[in-house]
Order: C-alpha cells, then sequence, then structure tokens
C-alpha cells in the first residue's frame, strides 16, 4: 500500500521529459513583467498568480486544446506542468470560472505589449530581422450558428441578420487564393487576423485583428505603419499575395520603408486585348491601329491609338464595315486608349528573375 501511494505522488510519472523541458524553456524566456502578477485586494484571499493563469493559456494554445475545460484536464493530469506554469500544485488548480474571468477581463494592450518585448528579444539574438518580411491575412470565424455549414436558418449570410452571440463580428468572404478564375470561396461571420512574419524564419513580428468586412489592401499600410513604430523596418523587401496589389502599398514601401515591394500582380477588372509587338492594338477588323497623341496624368500616360484609315474618304477601306467608320464625319473609325504606368508599381517587371 505504502509503495502504491508513492508511485502515485509522482507527478511527472505521465508527462513526457520532452513536455517537461519545452515549457521549462518557453517559460523561462518568457517575461510577463508588464503584467501585474496579483491584483490589489483588501478584503478576501490574494487570488491566482497571474502569470501562472496566463502561462496555462499558452500551454492551452501549444497543447491545441479547444476548450477551457479541455485545459483544466490536462492541468489535473499533467501537474509538473501545472507546477511549471506557477501554480502550487499542493493546493487546488484554478476552476473553469477563474480561468474564463481571467481570459476575458486581461487587456489587450498587456499581450501587445508582452509580444512586442518577446520579438525585440528575439531580433536581439539574431534570431528575428526585418530584411525580408511577409504579409498575409488568415480569416477567423465567430462562435455562431450562422457559421454551422449544417444550420438550415434562413439569411445566414445577410448583413442585416447580425449574429445574436457576436454584436461585434462582420460578414466576411474567404476564397481559396486570389486567382482570378477561383470559385472555391465561402462567406463567414467572424474576424480577419493580419500577421506580419520574418519571411526567412517564419517567426511573427507584429499582427492586427480586424473584422471580417475589412479587405487586404487597405489593411496594409495601417499595419506596417503601426510596426515601424518599434520595429526597423528600413529597407526591407516586402512579400506578399495579390490582395495587396495597389499603387498606394507599392509607393508605401518605396517612400516610406526605403525598401523593395514583391507583391503578386493582380489581374483582376483588367482586359488583355490584341496587340503588335510594339504594343499597338489591333481593331476589330485586324489592323494595327496608329499612334494618334497622349495625354499626361500623375501616375499613368494615356495614349490614343486611331484608326489606320481615319482620314480616308473611302467608304470601303474598312474590312468590316465597322459602324463607327461609316459615321459620315471627318476623323472616322476606332478610337482605343492605353494606358502606360509612371509609378513604381508599374516600373517592376513581374516577370524577371529577381521578382
Amino acid at each position: 500500500m505504502y509503495q502504491r501511494q508513492e508511485l502515485l505522488n509522482l507527478i511527472d510519472l505521465f508527462t513526457p521529459q520532452s513536455l517537461i523541458d519545452f515549457y521549462s524553456s518557453l517559460f523561462e524566456n518568457l517575461d510577463l513583467s508588464e503584467l501585474e502578477d496579483y491584483l490589489p485586494s483588501k478584503f478576501g484571499p490574494k487570488g491566482f498568480s497571474r502569470h501562472a493563469l496566463l502561462r496555462s493559456f499558452i500551454v492551452m494554445k501549444c497543447e491545441k486544446l479547444a476548450m477551457i475545460t479541455d485545459l483544466n484536464d490536462f492541468l489535473h493530469n499533467n501537474l509538473k506542468i501545472a507546477h511549471i506554469c506557477g501554480f502550487d500544485i499542493l493546493k487546488p488548480l484554478p476552476a473553469y470560472t477563474v480561468l474564463q474571468r481571467f481570459i476575458k477581463d486581461l487587456p489587450n494592450d498587456i499581450l501587445k505589449e508582452i509580444f512586442k518585448k518577446q520579438v525585440s528579444r528575439l531580433k536581439g539574438l539574431g534570431a528575428i530581422s526585418s530584411e525580408f518580411i511577409s504579409l498575409d491575412s488568415t480569416p477567423i470565424k465567430a462562435n455562431t450558428k450562422q457559421n454551422n455549414p449544417k444550420s438550415f436558418a434562413k439569411n445566414k449570410f445577410k448583413k442585416s441578420n447580425q449574429p445574436k452571440s457576436d454584436k461585434d463580428c462582420k460578414l466576411g468572404v474567404h476564397s481559396a487564393s486570389n486567382e482570378i478564375t477561383e470559385k472555391n470561396f465561402e462567406y463567414y461571420w467572424g474576424y480577419k487576423n493580419f500577421v506580419l512574419c520574418d519571411a526567412i524564419s517564419g517567426l511573427p513580428i507584429d499582427e492586427m485583428t480586424t473584422t471580417a468586412e475589412k479587405a487586404d489592401i487597405s489593411m496594409q499600410i495601417p499595419l506596417l505603419t503601426k510596426t515601424k513604430e518599434w520595429f526597423n523596418l528600413d529597407g526591407t523587401y516586402f512579400i506578399a499575395d495579390k490582395g495587396f496589389d495597389s499603387k498606394d502599398n507599392y509607393n508605401f514601401i518605396k517612400n516610406e520603408l526605403h525598401g523593395l515591394a514583391f507583391i503578386a500582380r493582380n489581374k483582376r477588372g483588367t482586359k488583355e486585348p490584341k496587340t503588335l509587338p510594339a504594343g499597338n492594338p489591333i481593331c476589330e477588323a485586324g489592323l494595327a491601329m496608329h499612334k494618334d497623341g497622349r495625354q499626361y496624368l500623375k501616375d499613368s500616360i494615356k495614349q490614343k491609338f486611331c484608326c489606320p484609315f481615319r482620314t480616308s474618304k473611302d467608304d470601303t477601306k474598312c474590312p468590316c464595315n465597322h459602324p463607327k467608320y461609316l459615321n459620315g464625319k471627318k476623323n472616322r473609325g476606332c478610337i482605343k486608349y492605353k494606358s502606360i504606368g509612371t509609378d513604381y508599381r508599374a516600373s517592376i517587371d513581374t516577370e524577371s528573375i529577381f521578382f
């Protein structure tokens, strides 16, 4: 009986040593100075250590536990891990309500500051750099029945049908890729998380969470502006997918960060008419159109092309008898315009090996 009791008291018997070493090393290098360990209280017990509670939720994410009840069970079944978190295992561990109240009331600003300190420390150790950075977004679905594919609720994805369980979430759309012909997409109620990473190590540098209706293209500048206030991004090589392709985003990388942008070209909404190798468009009759002046705009040049028989008086010249050629005017025939960009985005050869 005595030997059986001693066996049950070995708290690390059923916890792998590799797991013990992992969390010991993780929490040893975690700076929680931004979080007050115990809140002042005039009456009653001082409660559980807030540092220990936060560490327990880190364990929850590392172990991919979905519910707080799963975390509670894990801590009770792995008392060594609970001890490493900072709990006194000779006393009762925190109940479900304690864990729930802590994570609900924990200010996000404190988590942001803890995150910044960890990133700055990794940068000092050389584990993170700003030489190559990348940005992407991921959807976060709200916990509502309207996101359940088995739900038969009417008008689940109607903007006016706000989920009762989450008054802050918004309606968004998520596709499998940014391809023009992509038809595999879905609507969802929730949020969107933008993560800025060191493209070499894959470690995160900064993040921003918005409601789901925010477009990727509109969030690059706000996130990078916020990040460069505390993390040096000068001279960076910025990488992103088609969702972030715009003139403003390219110009921000060049003018504000003094870096180079490698953003995949978004061809949605553009047409590729038939042209000659020289760039002259071909009309509906199969004839090469002639240049006829240009207009200089802020970030582009608007080149005008006209019919090769613009001033001809012969009504039989146009092979297809186009209505615009038979308009009875002095300058007859079709007119087309081609926009030639002069900004930083237009100057980049996306087909080059360097890109």
